[in-house]
């Protein structure tokens, strides 16, 4: 085929040599999930939660042009707490959501201190608060409640694992459905629960 350039159209060979997997997005299916679900959510009118901003000091921002501002430099203002909030039934909800690869248990360096810290203090207050856990291997995501994740965090420091048992989790923990418009659907699970 001839085009107006009246150069001729070249048809590439396919290339047949396996690709690399790509890892850029790794880690993040489970928050897209959360944030499908919660958008669901809200638009259903169901509950309202949001998933928490990180705050960011911006230091230094090059302008190549006025409309491709670039930020070059930043740092958190402070530690995080937990990745989402809001209200379910007049209750106040706050949870984190963490995925892993291992097969046989959930390591607890993925948490840090000041999050224990926050779900502690919302837990005294009344709020109910609880953890996502998804174990991609297995492709399983439970609800496991704070003071479930408690109990292993503060025996980690009396000489006790560093992980919590995928056992305990099937155990203890609640498997949470997946469906088509709610991918991680953890209201049912609090329904069950709480109310």
């Amino acid at each position: 085929m001839n085009y107006p350039n009246g150069k001729r159209s070249t048809v590439s060979k396919p290339d047949k040599t396996p690709k690399k997997p790509d890892f850029s997005n790794r880690g993040m299916t489970l928050e897209e999930d959360i944030n499908v679900t919660n958008e669901y959510y809200l638009a259903s009118n169901t509950a309202v939660i949001h998933k928490k901003p990180t705050p960011v000091q911006i230091v230094r921002v090059d302008y190549p042009k006025r409309s491709a501002a670039v930020i070059k430099e930043g740092y958190f203002k402070q530690a995080s707490t937990t990745d989402y909030n809001g209200i379910y039934r007049g209750n106040y909800i706050d949870f984190e959501a963490k995925e892993t690869r291992n097969k046989t248990s959930f390591p607890l360096s993925n948490i840090h201190q000041h999050q224990i810290d926050h779900m502690k203090a919302v837990h005294e207050h009344g709020g109910i608060c609880f953890m996502i856990i998804r174990f991609t291997p297995h492709q399983e995501t439970f609800f496991l409640s704070a003071v479930k994740l408690f109990y292993w965090w503060d025996e980690q420091y009396k000489g006790g694992r560093k992980s919590i048992p995928y056992s305990y989790i099937q155990r203890n923990g609640k498997l949470i459905p997946f469906t088509y418009q709610a991918r991680v659907d953890y209201v049912k699970v609090l329904d069950k629960l709480f109310f």
